[in-house]
């Protein structure tokens, strides 16, 4: 009798083991929730530089090539001299003048065309030149080819680097790199850096003359 009844306890605790190790099992089975994955952010490519476009006033000369001959340079400026600068003002644009301008006031040294030696003279030059890198300092002493003034009264060197040429302290004329490629078929100005003031306007008469 008690051999039955322990083999009862036996299968009834061999039941419960094996209904307690399925749920074990199945718990275990659940399969473990992954996380959606995070939104990926194309972020968008550098933009193109567009560089700020400074406005051309239609009455400002047009800056002819570079590569230009000492004759043409000398005859299509109007105003040619030496001189010291000596006042820079800028000059907003105005009921009575349309565009933004900075006066340079010069005291004329030596004349060739177009101006007294002595005097003060003042040009107005079209802000644009100026921030694109035509400018001056006072105290500086420059001699320029200058076109005439336009319908607006502006002026600016012809060729931009071409009509301009530094003096140094001797009041001698400095050619440049620009300057000696540009005329180094001219007779008087051909390889050479540096003039004096009597030479250059001598190489100016003699281009004014040719044809």
């Amino acid at each position: 009798m008690i051999g039955k009844c322990s083999s009862c306890l036996l299968a009834a605790s061999f039941l419960i083991l094996s209904s307690t190790a399925a749920i074990g099992q199945t718990e275990l089975k659940v399969p473990a929730v992954r996380p959606a994955p995070a939104p990926e952010f194309l972020l968008p490519g550098p933009l193109p530089f567009q560089p700020p476009r400074i406005p051309r006033t239609p009455n400002d000369p047009v800056n002819p090539p570079v590569r230009i001959r000492f004759p043409v340079l000398v005859r299509s400026a109007g105003m040619v001299f030496s001189g010291t600068v000596k006042n820079i003002e800028r000059r907003p644009a105005t009921s009575g003048h349309a565009v933004e301008t900075v006066a340079i006031t010069f005291h004329i040294d030596n004349a060739i065309r177009g101006a007294n030696a002595g005097e003060d003279l003042t040009i107005s030059q079209w802000i644009g030149l100026w921030s694109s890198g035509q400018r001056y300092h006072v105290g500086e002493r420059v001699l320029l080819f200058l076109y005439p003034p336009s319908k607006l009264g502006l002026t600016s060197c012809i060729a931009g680097p071409i009509g301009r040429f530094e003096l140094d302290a001797r009041g001698r004329v400095l050619l440049s790199a620009q300057h000696l490629a540009a005329f180094r078929t001219d007779p008087i100005l051909g390889g050479k850096s540096r003039l004096s003031l009597s030479d250059f306007a001598l190489a100016v008469g003699r281009a004014s003359e040719e044809e």
